[in-house]
């Protein structure tokens, strides 16, 4: 059988929809399973042997309509047996309109349901600790596993030992103490409604280092530098002597490589925790204030994955609205998410992590 995973859109959601990838070949192990996504986030599914080939949505297509034409074609001509899309948007859809594939799994939405043969609709409260947006995307299988097989709903990111011994290289070059704990910070988030206000962050990894004496391991974009020396800035003295704020990696498998020697990640939600997740990796996640917890606070266990929301403590701000209407109010609802609401459970977190 021959089969297309479709899922565009970022490092978090090609990751977790991988799993789709890694069940199908527990269901059909002689399948070709290939996945479609968009190039930047090729690097969190680098050696997974349940993925055959990757087939990589270009900005080209994006751009110019006679570009993603002939990629349609070219799907076409693949000839696919089964097409699954995670992604359920407009250049999705049209990718499995255009497949000719017999067989078309979505989800269900009322203006594309017609282009799938079969479709599901989203559980709106997890089942589970896996939450919502791994358990939706593992019902996508459900009329595939006639033989009950176990399938393995946690994503996973496959480092070669090469790469383990070059991330413990890098942080000996950096003089990393590693009788010390290294904690991998998520100083910022991808925009500012999803970052933790700077002044409250430097709170928090004020009391970091005064509990743990810990190197703290800046992890930002070259785009953020300014914003990362800002956070610094803010920071005790003594603070900013265990920060290593200059520690730049290459790219996303140098970042993957040093997490990996890690003591946990520490940070705003986003791609690098579902990463850390992915490498067995203890999280404390402090998630954006319009973000849904339960879609992405995957596999928590108040020991070793931990994250908090301001909707934990003041739930009377949020009433009945939705993330979207959230959105809007995410940065005057972060001045509310003030560190004395964080530090007692981070406290309890970093003592055993």
């Amino acid at each position: 059988m021959k089969i297309l995973v479709i899922q565009q859109k970022m490092i978090g959601d090609v990751l977790a929809s991988s799993i789709i990838c890694n069940n199908l070949k527990i269901i059909y192990p002689e399948s070709q399973v290939d996945y479609l996504i968009y190039p930047f986030t090729s690097p969190v599914v680098e050696n997974n042997l349940n993925i055959d080939n990757l087939i990589l949505f270009k900005d080209d297509y994006r751009k110019s309509k006679f570009a993603f034409f002939k990629f349609l074609l070219k799907i076409k001509k693949e000839r696919y047996d089964l097409v699954i899309d995670a992604y359920g948007k407009t250049e999705s859809n049209l990718i499995t309109l255009f497949s000719g594939s017999k067989k078309k799994i979505g989800i269900y939405k009322k203006y594309s349901h017609f282009i799938y043969t079969d479709t599901i609709k989203e559980l709106s409260q997890p089942s589970t600790n896996a939450g919502l947006a791994l358990e939706n995307r593992l019902l996508l299988l459900s009329d595939f596993n006639d033989n009950k097989k176990q399938l393995d709903i946690k994503p996973k990111i496959f480092l070669t030992s090469d790469e383990i011994e070059n991330g413990k290289q890098i942080l000996e070059k950096n003089n990393i103490d590693f009788s010390n704990k290294i904690y991998m910070i998520g100083v910022l988030g991808s925009g500012k409604n999803k970052t933790y206000p700077f002044p409250y962050m430097a709170k928090v990894l004020d009391a970091i280092v005064a509990e743990t004496n810990a190197t703290l391991l800046f992890n930002y974009m070259p785009s953020q530098k300014e914003e990362a020396q800002t956070i610094y800035n803010l920071c005790l003295p003594e603070t900013q002597l265990k920060i290593k704020i200059d520690l730049m990696l290459r790219n996303i498998r140098e970042f993957l490589s040093v997490t990996y020697h890690c003591n946990a990640l520490i940070g705003n939600e986003g791609g690098a925790v579902n990463m850390a997740k992915a490498l067995d990796k203890p999280t404390f996640t402090i998630f954006s204030t319009w973000i849904i917890k339960e879609a992405w606070n995957s596999f928590e266990n108040e020991t070793t994955t931990v994250s908090v929301h301001l909707k934990d403590y003041k739930p009377e701000l949020y009433g009945k609205k939705t993330a979207k209407e959230m959105k809007n109010e995410a940065l005057n609802l972060y001045e509310k998410f003030t560190p004395d609401l964080i530090l007692p459970i981070l406290k309890k977190y970093i003592k055993s992590n």
